[in-house]
């Protein structure tokens, strides 16, 4: 498989959860900037060092960041979970998923 190069269409840091930064699953990474480029890019994690755009960023596209976004969700099925998030207005994935353990421990 051939690398491919990055269209920086900022979908990785946004559509997955991302434990190095404590980004839960379809949330903005904090340091997202507005072009979708890394604003950390010197010091960002291995995690985001590490990845490689492959043949996914290509069925993904879309003229949209959103639609970008809700396409990779779509792929693995995550749309209902990235929802989840989204409702329950915390920003982190340790305190999603305290909350949800708390939650399920409850009923």
């Amino acid at each position: 498989m051939s690398a491919r190069e990055c269209t920086q269409c900022g979908a990785c840091c946004v559509a997955p959860d991302i434990a190095a930064l404590d980004k839960p699953l379809g949330l903005a990474c904090p340091h997202l900037g507005p072009d979708a480029r890394c604003l950390a890019y010197q010091s960002r994690p291995q995690v985001c060092r590490d990845y490689q755009a492959d043949e996914l960023c290509d069925r993904i596209a879309a003229p949209t960041l959103e639609a970008r976004v809700a396409k990779y969700l779509a792929h693995f099925e995550l749309q209902a979970e990235a929802d989840a998030v989204a409702r329950s207005g915390l920003t982190s994935r340790a305190a999603f998923f305290a909350r949800k353990a708390r939650l399920d421990t409850s009923r």
